[in-house]
């Protein structure tokens, strides 16, 4: 089903038979697609359907090898991100680009003057800017540090960098992965502020309740190719989802656990906050082998903190962190790994993956000591190399093959590579730190599949989400945090998402046991 009228007077964009390849993998295959005034328009696929790339390509940061881009009746010329931006087109990157040691005023003028030059006038910059922020309703405090805003405090200042550079058509490039649903919510009331005040917007997500939010139209990607086209009000969410992979999707319904021994305990644990983390104030948290613990939080209260520890990156400042009933002394990221703890970190750019390693040797970065991948110090690469390609077969990993930098691979599937790598080492303790940010919707069942799988197989799992509903999907029991607090634990269905709710906004904590 089609809604695209070529004949409209309303066009703004229109991409026509966008061909881009990387060496053999065909990222975008002959994608033809328009954009109205006032519209928003929905991008769907799989990861690594070609999403990110075709818009790339409009905004300039890639080159097509075959197609044209029009903006408002204009040819864009190839290659040019200064060209886009004269022409009004606005990218709001997934990882944000802003520059943490500045203020928010200096972020916003980034580039449209020398920051300190006579010409930038600098009173009139700020008054617009707030000007742009009450239009919209996107509050910030032009004078703050970046480094001190909660991530929806970025968002939003990238939105007034699109925004004061006179940006009428957005990209935002899946806009809610690191939001809590209420600054989803208020992103949504902004967006649709901005349409109604003629702005066009693509939206591109994996999450499908939002796309049946805030879209008029769905285009679907899969495999490089437009795979299908529809109305919003024509469509639901389960014919969106089948649209994306091409089969049904069946959530994962785990059964009820069998919990074994303690494998892993914090007895009393506080670590010291760090800049504007918080620390951890006496935790006491036991993972058990054959059991999902959910720890449910609004980002930034102590769930790095919990992470780094388990991990190796921190130790306790008091406390007790025991592994299998032993005390873990002089504890690292090695002994961590010695211990059987596979880590799944939040960031896959930053802490997951190294940008300029290939996949291979990606994947045997936490592994490399052991054999068959090393042989008396010396590295087997063929070897290396083949279970390389065996971990893409079985996770799907969309890529040119194990010898690409991964730099070049969608977020979905580094994720994808970084759970192989993980799951695939056995670990007896699995920590998944937002394990299916950024993934498609049959990406997130397989990654859930698998973890439900690893649990019943006797592996104790630290499930740290921000989503409240995978939380409550696979959690057999259910941990709230709460500046660096942890809630007393929770059975499955035992609170409902409202009262969980009201622990993860700090209340019940005075009152618990």
């Amino acid at each position: 089903m089609t809604t695209e009228d070529p004949a409209r007077d309303d066009t703004v964009l229109r991409l026509s038979g966008i061909t881009k390849r990387f060496g053999p993998l065909v990222a975008n295959d002959g994608i033809s697609l328009s954009l109205g005034r006032g519209e928003v328009v929905a991008l769907l696929g799989e990861n690594g359907a070609g999403k990110t790339t075709l818009m790339n390509i409009l905004f300039g940061h890639y080159t097509a090898d075959e197609g044209t881009v029009d903006v408002f009746g204009q040819r864009l010329p190839a290659g040019q991100p200064g060209a886009a931006l004269a022409a009004g087109v606005g990218m709001v990157h997934q990882h944000f680009t802003l520059a943490d040691n500045m203020s928010v005023l200096d972020n916003i003028l980034l580039g449209t003057e020398p920051l300190w030059s006579p010409r930038l006038g600098r009173g009139a910059a700020r008054r617009r800017v707030a000007q742009l922020a009450q239009d919209f309703g996107l509050a910030v405090d032009p004078d703050a540090r970046v480094a001190a805003l909660s991530v929806g405090e970025r968002q939003r200042v990238e939105i007034l960098k699109a925004l004061y550079r006179d940006a009428r058509i957005l990209i935002l490039d899946e806009p809610t992965a690191v939001l809590t649903p209420q600054e989803a919510d208020a992103l949504f009331e902004t967006l649709r502020r901005m349409v109604a005040q003629g702005l066009s917007v693509i939206f591109i997500s994996h999450k499908l309740h939002e796309v049946m939010a805030i879209s008029s139209r769905v285009l679907v990607l899969r495999h490089g190719r437009l795979a299908g086209e529809v109305a919003t009000r024509d469509t639901d969410r389960h014919q969106l989802a089948t649209m994306m992979v091409g089969a049904e999707i069946t959530a994962p319904a785990p059964a009820t656990a069998r919990p074994g021994p303690v494998l892993l305990r914090l007895d009393g644990v506080s670590t010291a906050a760090k800049g504007n983390r918080p620390g951890l104030h006496d935790l006491h948290l036991d993972l058990r082998a054959g059991q999902i613990t959910g720890l449910a939080g609004v980002s930034g209260n102590g769930q790095g903190a919990l992470a780094d520890l388990l991990s190796g990156l921190d130790t306790p400042d008091t406390g007790r962190l025991e592994i299998a009933g032993a005390p873990a002394h002089g504890w690292t990221p090695r002994k961590a790994l010695a211990a059987g703890i596979g880590r799944i970190p939040e960031d896959r750019h930053s802490t997951g993956t190294v940008a300029d390693f290939t996949l291979t040797e990606n994947a045997v970065l936490e592994s490399y000591a052991r054999a068959p991948a090393s042989r008396h110090g010396w590295m087997d690469w063929a070897a290396a190399r083949r279970d390389t390609e065996a971990l893409i077969d079985t996770y799907d990993v969309r890529c040119p093959g194990p010898d690409a930098r991964i730099r070049l691979l969608s977020g979905g599937n580094m994720q994808k590579l970084i759970l192989g790598r993980v799951l695939e080492a056995g670990p007896r303790i699995i920590l998944a730190n937002q394990p299916v940010r950024g993934l498609d919707i049959g990406a997130v069942t397989y990654v859930q599949e698998r973890l439900i799988a690893a649990r019943d197989a006797g592996a104790a799992v630290l499930l740290i989400s921000e989503d409240l509903d995978e939380i409550l999907t696979l959690s057999d029991v259910i941990r709230v945090i709460s500046e660096g607090r942890l809630s007393p634990e929770f059975a499955r269905g035992e609170k409902t998402p409202a009262e969980l709710g009201q622990w993860m906004a700090g209340q019940g904590f005075d009152h618990a046991a």
